[in-house]
């Protein structure tokens, strides 16, 4: 159970790259004030947490639904994070996790609520995210202390996620754009070596 909690715990933060977040954070809201910013943290966490549990309770039924296989699956959700990994390691905006240059530039003209996206989705609750989750809750069966272990990681890994949006520019002044950019490439090589363990247990149970 704790070997479970550690691994999805490690694999969503990864994914989540607090630091990264917050960073984008403060840059699609340059006119928000500090209660805005707070209220619309708090929401998109809530919202993420909702659509990421949703995935792990749904997706595998869904995937059954459409004829495809857990192993094929994994391949294709090792293939996407370690795309994910990429955009990562090379700091590009593919719009996989982060958000695109146009999507940003609208966010920041709109004056409307960003709760939903761009922050919510795809910031926290991305592609990858959502793929991980369908995993580790395939990988858990329907063992209920391991499911528990699965929830309590991923309530920690936005909880941090949330903190982090919350001091948001005090942290992003103290890493700098720079230091923003190290951390995010070191998890990237994470979820790369991530995404090629599950492709290789997808590889080897099609195999066999």
């Amino acid at each position: 159970m704790v070997e479970t909690f550690l691994y999805a715990l490690v694999a969503l933060l990864v994914i989540f790259d607090p630091p990264g977040t917050a960073a984008i954070f403060i840059a699609i809201t340059p006119r928000d004030t500090d209660r805005e910013r707070r209220d619309q943290a708090v929401r998109a966490v809530g919202i993420s947490f909702a659509v990421l549990t949703g995935f792990a309770l749904g997706g595998e039924w869904l995937m059954r639904a459409m004829g495809v296989t857990l192993p094929a699956f994994q391949v294709a959700g090792g293939i996407l994070l370690f795309l994910l990994a990429t955009d990562m390691v090379m700091v590009r905006d593919s719009g996989l996790r982060r958000t695109t240059q146009r999507e940003t530039a609208e966010a920041e003209a709109q004056e409307s609520d960003i709760t939903v996206f761009p922050l919510a989705i795809p910031l926290i609750a991305g592609p990858g995210a959502m793929t991980t989750m369908v995993l580790l809750r395939a990988r858990a069966g329907d063992d209920p202390a391991l499911l528990a272990a699965i929830g309590a990681a991923l309530a920690v890994a936005l909880l941090l996620t949330l903190v982090a949006l919350l001091v948001a520019r005090r942290l992003v002044a103290l890493l700098g754009e720079t230091g923003t950019n190290v951390i995010g490439r070191v998890l990237g090589v994470v979820v790369a070596a991530l995404a090629a363990q599950i492709t290789l247990d997808g590889v080897r149970a099609i195999l066999l």
